[in-house]
This record gives structure tokens, sequence and C-alpha cells, in this order.
């Protein structure tokens, strides 16, 4: 593919995933409040954000299966109708339970994010992989910028509910997708695609349990940790914000709009020059010990500037912790299997993401308001510590196709 065709096909990539988030964050913000109206406890709500990474745990490893076998496009496109069909549900919930299914249908079509990851590896060389996925994300921070504030302001102007908005989008982005998305998982010369052996998926991720400091491993576990301290601070933010600055559904999209504002700032801009300066690994590190400092004050700040200050923290260290962790999985990846185990490492960053949001609610309905913060803030001191087992020269070979099934039955 020339150079031409790849920037062709990864505009259209970030494209489809930013509107793909702001549609997710025209809804997120907002999950708190609507929750609280149904008498929900903080604990239910981080029940809520768990639901979701359940979903998307349970389905991630199949559709990076399926993107191997028939495609990465067909994929992007059935996860965006099935984010279209919770956005409603979401939207005509009168009760808690209804949007613990709402969340749970939105996490099965979530669970693409490995597929979209593959679709750039397949597309770029190892040695700009890494870039190509900052540029990525950074498509999605500028969904994270506009989504809130359009979900805020549907919610202080009423009429169309945010949840129709969302599905709305999610509907054109998947026009969108079918006449432009081009597939970029290629064929053989006999018109079959190469795809893992049956059984792959479970030994795969009991690599990582097996050998949790080895190649594949230590990177899961980095990757899943950072994302469970990510998403326990996530899941009582917007309560946070709540008690301590008096920030309500109209209001809190604002707060989301800077720091997706940072995030893209950060990932169009300086990850790349970061990962030419530092390296993945330098970049995995630095993104960590941002996380950890910027999660431990946000508590802390005493007024406004400074929380933004605390804040501004966490889209810098976010922007060079994850791209950089899902590069180096994937330069590991056998060449016809890198939707599997871009999909392992999401379902475990799933568990991550059902856990955190479940102890941090907890924690902040019984322990104080303060306290999910201070633990996610060890969790990313305990992960820069642990990142030192990651060397640098030995992440040019990848690791071998997997091919021992764990188990003949093993539908995935």
């Amino acid at each position: 593919m020339n150079a031409g065709e790849f920037v062709k096909r990864l505009w259209v990539l970030m494209l489809t995933v930013m509107v793909d988030m702001i549609g997710f964050l025209i809804v997120l913000p907002l999950l708190p409040f609507y929750a609280e109206k149904l008498g929900a406890s903080a604990t239910k709500i981080g029940a809520l954000v768990s639901i979701f990474a359940l979903a998307q745990m349970a389905t991630a490893p199949l559709w990076g299966r399926l993107s191997d076998r028939f495609g990465r496009r067909p994929m992007i496109i059935s996860g965006l109708l099935i984010s279209a069909v919770s956005y409603v549900v979401f939207e005509s919930a009168g009760t808690v339970w209804l949007l613990f299914v709402s969340r749970m249908v939105q996490g099965c079509g979530a669970g693409t994010v490995g597929v979209v990851q593959a679709y750039v590896s397949d597309s770029v060389t190892k040695v700009d992989r890494a870039k190509a996925l900052g540029w990525l994300s950074a498509a999605t921070s500028a969904g994270v910028m506009i989504g809130p504030a359009i979900g805020s302001l549907a919610a202080a102007w009423g009429g169309l509910g945010p949840g129709y908005v969302a599905a709305g989008l999610c509907i054109l982005n998947m026009i969108f997708a079918s006449i432009w998305l081009p597939e970029s998982n290629g064929k053989r010369q006999d018109g079959s695609r190469a795809q893992a052996p049956r059984g792959a998926t479970a030994t795969a991720m009991l690599e990582v349990v097996r050998r949790p400091t080895g190649a594949l491993g230590s990177l899961v576990l980095i990757y899943s940790t950072g994302m469970m301290a990510f998403m326990a601070m996530n899941a009582v933010l917007a309560l946070f914000l709540a008690r301590r600055y008096d920030v309500d559904e109209t209001t809190i999209g604002w707060f989301y709009v800077y720091v997706g504002a940072a995030s893209l700032i950060m990932r169009s801009f300086l990850l790349g020059p970061a990962i030419k300066r530092f390296g993945e690994v330098g970049c995995l590190r630095l993104g960590a010990l941002a996380m950890a400092i910027g999660l431990a004050f946000v508590p802390l700040a005493r007024n406004l500037p400074e929380l933004a200050l605390a804040v501004l923290l966490m889209p810098v260290g976010t922007a060079l912790l994850f791209p950089a962790t899902t590069s180096l999985v994937s330069h590991r990846a056998p060449q016809d299997q890198t939707g599997l185990f871009l999909g392992v490492q999401q379902s475990f960053g799933g568990v991550s993401r059902m856990i955190g949001p479940l102890w941090a609610g907890a924690a902040f309905q019984h322990l104080g308001v303060a306290v999910p913060f201070f633990i996610a803030a060890a969790l990313m001191l305990c992960v820069r510590a642990f990142s030192s087992v990651v060397k640098a020269e030995d992440l040019s070979e990848p690791l071998p196709p997997v091919t021992e099934p764990i188990a003949p039955t093993d539908p995935t």
C-alpha cells in the first residue's frame, strides 16, 4: 500500500471513530445524573459503568477473531449498529435496570475497539504504528471534546433527547463507513483470510496468566491496570465534581471538553515527537507516572484552577501510556492474528473496566469522595514500578503464532 492510500484510510477511520466517540460521550457524562434521578446509589452507578466493561470484555476476543476471518470493515459497521440500539434504550429507560440493559448492549458494540486497532496494524509499518495509533486516539479525543458539550446542551435545552442524538450519529456513521471505509485485512491468493487456529483465544489468554512478566503478559497487565485506574476515576468524577463544585448534567460536559481538547493536542502534536525522543517503552513509563501524579492531586485541589492543572496530567498520561502499550502488543502478534491478540488485550482491559468502577463507587460512598483517586494513584505507581520488566531491546522479536489449542471445543 502506498503512503497516499494509507493516509486516506487513516483519515476515514479517524472520522469514523471520532463520530462514534461523540455519540458515546454524549451519553456517558449524563449517566450518573440520570441514574441518581432514578434512585441509584454511587455503588450502583459504579456497577452501571462496570456492566459495559463486562460486555466489552466478553465480546472483544470474538470480534477480533471474526475480523481476522471475515474482515475488519464489517465488524466495525456491526459495532456501530449495536451502539445505536443501545442509545435508544438509554433514552427510553424509565428504570435503573433498563439503564443496565442499555449499558450492556453498548458494551457489546464497543468490543470492536481491538478491531479498529487491528485495522491500523494492517495498514502501517511497525516503526510508525504507535504514531498512527496516537493519531487514531487523537480522533477519539476530538469526540471526547465535542460529545459531552452536545450532551449537556441537549440536556439543558430539552426537546430531542441526548440518547436519540447519539443513535442518529451512529446510523449516519454506519452509512459513511459503508461507503468510504475500505477493507484492510487482505485475502490470500486462494480467496481466504488467514485466521488463528481453534482454541487460540484461550491459549493467548492463559499465556498472559502463566507468564505475567513475559513479552505479552507484562504489556497486557500494564494496559489493564492503567485502564482500571482510569475507569475508576471516570466512574466517580461526575459525582466528585457535583459534591465539590456543584456541577450538574447541564455543565458536566464542559469539563470533558477541556480534557478532550488537552488530549487532542497531546496525541496530535506531541505524541510523535515523544515516541521519537523516548521510545515506546519510555513513553509508557512517563505516562504511568503522569497519571499517578494527576490522580493524587485531583482531590487535593483547593479551587478550579488547581483542579484544571491536576486534571491536565490525565490526558497527558493516557496519551503516552495506552497508544505505546497497544503498539508494543501489536509488534508481538503474528501478522494473521493481530485482531486476536488486540482482542485479548481488550478483554483483559475489560476486566479492569469492570472492577475499577465497582470499587471506586463503593469507596466513594463508604470511605470518602477522595479515596478512589488516591487508590487509583497508588495503582499507577505500581504500574510505573512494574514497567521495569519491559525492556526496549527485547521488543524486536514477535511472539510465535499460537498453535496449541487449550480445548478442542473452544468456540472462539
